[in-house]
């Protein structure tokens, strides 16, 4: 009993460990996407800016056609998003292959001895 108690101490431990990481990671990536999404808003105002300076356009023109490319592009990512295969073929092969012989062993008369 103490080898299965301390098997379950490790397993407790390396379990907190892995999920203060895990944590850490979430909160790490969190903020590195704020950053990126706070220079991809920059840009786009900058750029906007730089275009409509360069080309004599007005700012809020430049700008509502940068926002329905934006649109446009989310929309076609959404589309090909929906078009996806399923996930895990090979897994639900197997398990729809446990199911049957599951439901052919419980069919099968067991035998007398």
């Amino acid at each position: 009993m103490s080898l299965i108690a301390s098997r379950v101490a490790l397993i407790q431990l390396e379990a907190r460990q892995s999920a203060k990481s895990g944590a850490s990671r979430a909160i790490r990536m969190a903020a590195a996407a704020f950053c990126v999404l706070f220079a991809w808003m920059l840009l786009l105002g900058c750029g906007i800016a730089a275009l409509s300076a360069c080309t004599g356009w007005a700012w809020h023109w430049v700008g509502l056609a940068t926002a329905v490319l934006h649109l446009l592009l989310a929309w076609i990512l959404i589309i090909s998003c929906k078009a996806a295969p399923p996930a895990f073929p090979a897994t639900r092969a197997e398990f729809q292959k446990d199911r049957e012989w599951i439901e052919n062993f419980q069919k099968k008369p067991k035998s007398k001895n």
